[in-house]
């Protein structure tokens, strides 16, 4: 069980999920800097929305902080490299509001352009005002798309709806997926010149801040209306109050600012700006994805399990042909670690087979979380794995081929002095050690395995079973690798707990064998 942190509003089902799977959960909103500082230590996982800054200071007085949880989108209120440095998983909802954003932006969009809050505003206060708030039409119009992401493209759907011509500056995006939209690609300078809506849809990062500002504004068609639901701080304010007032532009509708909340800002005394206080992921549907999209996120985090939406994993997702070898990725590099008696110089890892076609990164990954998991005294996941290896020294050689003999799939690891390889077997994917230091062998990666190399004749056998059972040692299971050249055979017992180092030692010392090796993978 696992305590778990909950600093703003989360989806009742959300809370629901983790507390179903036995984890502890304190819903304390509102907090302070300071008092957040003083509740996380003792916290294994933090959830947050937008208004929660996890800093530096937070995320070390979070010592046993395991995740950090951002139910939406955006994490610039999320210091992703200090939680990576320090091995915290930092994961999102990134696909629970996207639908949400886009109609809000849409809902924008024709408010801009039909002067909807305006009227609304002078009529409940009794004025018939039909020629002050004439408006435009959307059809006919060019739209600008900056950002052809996830929400970028269902608005640029929406907007054909509307008969709309659609551009989009995008850097990310092929012409040919381009076309497939009905979009134009053109440069951001070009998109402004000729849009008469612009709506925005980036990341906010170092290059994006400040993105539209005086110079681009002045590169405007005076019929130029902006929308922007992605994050504050990309559009200059003050620059675009600036090109409000002197109608450069025609009007702007914003759901985001620099600083939120924000209650005082010169665009709200101008009559051609349309403001709503970051509603785009306010509704009763995206707030219950996030809940329930965060709480799945965080209980993967807090199980070790490979976590979809983690942001600071360097590895792609793991497809579904990728996924089932996770749990045998991380056992291999368990037992590996035990084999080697510690941590290898150089790593060689190889995806062979159907898997060999994938990206594999997150099978490396797995690999050296079991293989730290067993030789480090750290905290160890998918997340500081590759940090432990560069700090340790260790080099790391990937290597993958979709041609495998004998198996399906196979991942092999290999060091100077020690291999092992293994696989998923049947139709239920048992996953099965099929070679170790050159000897074919098959059994299961037990947590409880000895490794014994001896001379190739009879007796050998009875002999260490009957040492095993004299020590009242259960042998689950037995493989013995016959030589493939020489006089050598391997066999590979697994056993219902570790082998006592007076019974390896009684082993070893007799005549015909050459090496015992207890291997402990848990």
């Amino acid at each position: 069980m696992a305590r778990i942190l909950v600093t703003e509003k989360l989806a009742d089902s959300g809370i629901a999920l983790m507390e179903a799977q036995g984890h502890q959960v304190d819903v304390k909103l509102g907090l302070s800097p300071e008092e957040l500082i003083k509740e996380v230590p003792g916290v294994q996982a933090l959830v947050i929305r937008s208004a929660t800054q996890v800093t530096p200071e937070v995320l070390a007085a979070g010592s046993d902080l395991v995740v950090v949880g951002r139910a939406g989108i955006g994490l610039d209120n999320v210091d992703v490299e200090e939680a990576t440095r320090r091995g915290v998983m930092v994961v999102n909802a990134p696909q629970s509001n996207i639908l949400s954003a886009a109609e809000h932006t849409i809902a924008l969009l024709l408010a801009q352009a039909r002067n909807i809050p305006q009227a609304h505003l002078g009529l409940v206060n009794g004025k018939w005002e039909r020629s002050k708030w004439e408006g435009v039409e959307l059809h006919g119009k060019t739209l600008g798309v900056v950002g052809l992401g996830k929400v970028g493209t269902l608005v640029a759907q929406r907007a054909l709806a509307f008969g709309m011509k659609l551009v989009a500056y995008d850097p990310y995006v092929s012409q040919d997926r381009a076309r497939q939209l009905g979009v134009e690609l053109m440069s951001i300078d070009e998109l402004v010149a000729s849009s008469d809506f612009m709506t925005i849809h980036l990341p906010k990062t170092p290059e994006t801040v400040g993105l539209v500002g005086a110079e681009l504004l002045g590169k405007a068609k005076s019929s130029l209306r902006i929308v922007n639901t992605a994050r504050g701080g990309i559009i200059d304010e003050e620059a675009l109050a600036e090109a409000l007032r002197t109608r450069k532009i025609s009007g702007a509708a914003l759901d985001v600012f620099s600083k939120e909340p924000c209650t005082d800002s010169p665009l709200y005394s101008l009559d051609n700006v349309v403001v709503t206080p970051h509603l785009g992921a306010s509704t009763v549907e995206a707030q219950d994805k996030a809940g329930a999209t965060i709480a799945e996120q965080v209980i993967l985090a807090l199980a070790g399990d490979f976590v979809p939406f983690a942001v600071n994993v360097a590895a792609a997702d793991a497809s579904e042909t990728i996924r089932p070898f996770l749990p045998l990725a991380e056992k291999l590099g368990r037992i590996f670690a035990s084999l080697n008696d510690g941590l290898p110089g150089k790593l060689e890892a190889s995806f062979q087979g159907a898997i060999g076609g994938y990206d594999t990164r997150i099978l490396t990954l797995a690999v050296l979380k079991g293989l730290f998991s067993v030789a480090s005294d750290e905290p160890v996941s998918f997340v500081n794995a590759p940090q432990l290896a560069q700090e340790r020294g260790i080099e790391i050689q990937e290597s993958r081929t979709v041609t495998v003999r004998d198996y399906v799939n196979l991942i092999e690891l290999r060091s100077g002095t020690h291999s092992i390889a293994g696989t998923l077997s049947g139709s239920h994917n048992e996953p099965r050690v099929v070679m170790v230091d050159g000897y074919v062998v098959e059994c299961p990666p037990a947590d409880f395995l000895l490794f014994v190399r001896n001379e190739d004749r009879p007796g050998m056998i009875g002999l260490v079973g009957t040492a095993l059972g004299e020590a009242g040692v259960s042998i689950s299971s037995m493989a013995v690798g016959p030589p493939a050249q020489g006089d050598h055979a391997l066999m590979v017992l697994s056993t219902d707990g570790p082998t006592p180092k007076e019974v390896i030692e009684k082993i070893a010392s007799q005549p015909g064998i050459e090496e015992v090796h207890s291997v402990s993978a848990i």
